[in-house]
């Protein structure tokens, strides 16, 4: 293994991310060609195969599946070898890869954008989990410097950070019954269709002890995996549901869904940015952790005032999920 370069373990676990030689030649700004090359060499090196190929599907070895894990541990002393010359030249540059929650995919962006005008120097790459476990998963492995989540992971040493609310509301298609009386007292959701998210989601889990604590059965009748296939089942009038505020401006602003104004609502959670304490962050990533500590707050609660402010007292349940 004396011969084997950090830029043929780099595509290597890019391959094996993408399980695609063609995507992770995209991703990587190579040919396809080079990337097999790259492989090819690698096995050699090796004297193991790493993928199976079955025409254009590919699979990783179980003896790919073994060097995956020292590939992602060799790529993450070298992101922190990197780091600490960062900081030695006191610069911002280099790469920021930030992960996120789906939820936060509708407000992360624009704070990145913004962070990106102040430090041009900076490289953002984006990284939407599908779900907590996933995200939790790509910061373990050192792929993402930060996260932006709800509930903070319990099974990894972590520094979790709040910087802003996350309201949680009750929404219906605009001429439901239940929106003509203002205020909607829980129990009156016992016979209401919901169409909620799947079982492994951060809101799903809010909905979930909401109801508990208020001692409603919620009437399930679809769980869906995705913010906006909700969206569009309640816009259709196919039930109720319970989301991020954040997920629905377009909607709230086109008049396409409604706010259920249901008491002890909206449920507020916190965002909270969150890094590994064994990782020093690269100074791109400090800078973007001051950021959104200093920017973030202000500019989400601009964003939901006008919804918020039209509902009735919030209930902020401790905790919270991501």
């Amino acid at each position: 293994m004396k011969n084997v370069t950090f830029r043929q373990i780099r595509v290597f676990t890019e391959v094996a991310r993408q399980l695609s030689f063609v995507r992770a030649a995209e991703a990587l700004h190579l040919t396809p060609p080079a990337v097999t090359m790259q492989i090819k060499e690698l096995e050699a090196q090796l004297e193991l195969p790493l993928f199976d190929r079955q025409g254009r599907k590919v699979a990783l070895t179980t003896a790919g599946e073994y060097f995956l894990v020292h590939a992602r541990r060799l790529l993450a002393v070298m992101k922190d070898a990197e780091d600490a010359m960062q900081r030695l030249r006191h610069l911002e540059t280099g790469v920021l890869n930030v992960g996120l929650v789906s939820t936060a995919k509708y407000f992360v962006p624009r704070l990145l954008a913004r962070f990106r005008d102040e430090h041009p120097g900076v490289e953002v790459r984006l990284q939407v989990a599908g779900t907590r476990d996933q995200l939790v998963a790509l910061l373990n492995s050192g792929e993402v410097d930060l996260a932006i989540m709800g509930r903070p992971p319990r099974e990894l040493a972590t520094r979790a950070e709040p910087f802003a609310a996350h309201p949680h509301v009750f929404v219906a298609p605009p001429g439901h019954p239940l929106l003509a009386l203002g205020h909607v007292p829980v129990t009156m959701l016992e016979n209401q269709p919901l169409i909620v998210r799947e079982g492994a989601s951060g809101t799903r889990a809010l909905m979930d002890r909401f109801f508990q604590e208020h001692r409603v059965t919620p009437r399930i009748a679809m769980e869906m995996p995705s913010n906006e296939t909700i969206k569009q089942a309640v816009m259709a009038g196919m039930g109720l549901s319970f989301l991020s505020l954040h997920t629905l401006g377009l909607e709230l602003r086109a008049g396409e869904i409604e706010l259920l104004h249901v008491e002890h609502t909206p449920v507020i959670r916190t965002w909270n940015v969150v890094h590994l304490q064994s990782r020093l962050l690269s100074p791109a990533a400090e800078a973007f952790r001051y950021f959104i500590l200093e920017e973030g707050e202000a500019w989400l609660a601009a964003h939901d005032r006008p919804w918020i402010g039209a509902g009735p007292e919030a209930a902020a349940p401790p905790g919270g999920g991501g």
